[in-house]
């Protein structure tokens, strides 16, 4: 078998993973769901690479308002490596904790809001604090983790905590320990990682199921669309009025800053 065909046989397992927790999909659909219809936001954070899966959610094509995308450059501007705004500093400032609480306190969160928090590893600071004070604001918790690393892992968390030990729902991306699929001859470490694969099967699952779920109740989400598939004017009037929402949407976590 080839490295190629292996990182797709493998792929193909985690999509079984995916698929035997459609349960918890359809669970952590239905909080969102709560929460959209409310016109409130699902609050979506991730460090490092698990940025990735927040870009996923929203905004993208197929996707549509009510994700509230929570991203620091700090923690995930990858591109340059190493020098200023380098890894080095990214990896290191992910692991300080009480940066998530700073974080937060740019959002004047509501009752009803729900999250959705990703962490490969679950064990690295930001992350499991980002949680953890959602949890304490009252705000309802989905983790995304790759559960056989992160069981395998040792937290950096000053109480000992991962991830999953602060969320109500949590999901496993079904990705192996140390998250790199393909061993090759003659390399001492594998290489290819699964996370990503299983974390947006995950992402999107739930994206799918919200949708349906919004338009059931006759909300139906103003979804990002190619100009392809329905024509340049509509998808035009679609991105105008989806970014519009989101605006309306986001306004009120910041109306009440300070008050």
């Amino acid at each position: 078998m080839s490295p190629a065909e292996s990182f797709l046989t493998k792929s193909s397992l985690i999509i079984d993973t995916v698929r035997t927790q459609l349960p918890q999909i359809q669970e952590a659909a239905d909080m969102f769901a709560k929460t959209i219809l409310a016109g409130q936001m699902v609050h979506v954070f991730g460090s490092g690479h698990s940025r990735i899966l927040v870009e996923e959610m929203w905004p993208r094509y197929g996707s549509f308002p009510g994700f509230n995308p929570i991203v620091e450059l700090s923690l995930t501007f990858h591109n340059l490596v190493v020098g200023a705004n380098g890894q080095r500093q990214a990896m290191f400032l992910e692991n300080v904790s009480g940066l998530a609480a700073r974080i937060l306190r740019n959002f004047d969160l509501k009752a009803g809001d729900s999250a959705l928090v990703v962490s490969s590893s679950g064990c690295n600071v930001v992350p499991v604090e980002m949680a953890e004070e959602f949890q304490r604001r009252g705000v309802k918790v989905v983790a995304i983790i790759s559960r056989d690393h992160a069981e395998a892992s040792t937290t950096r968390h000053p109480g000992g905590k991962k991830l999953q030990d602060f969320a109500d729902i949590v999901l496993d991306t079904g990705a192996p320990v140390g998250d790199a699929m393909v061993s090759i001859e003659g390399l001492e470490t594998p290489v290819a990682p699964g996370s990503t694969v299983g974390g947006c099967l995950l992402v999107n699952a739930i994206k799918a199921e919200v949708a349906q779920r919004l338009t059931q109740a006759g909300q139906p989400p103003k979804v990002l669309t190619a100009g392809v598939l329905v024509g340049v004017q509509k998808a035009t009037e679609l991105f105008e009025a989806a970014y519009d929402e989101h605006a309306r949407r986001i306004a009120p976590y910041y109306a009440g800053l300070g008050a």
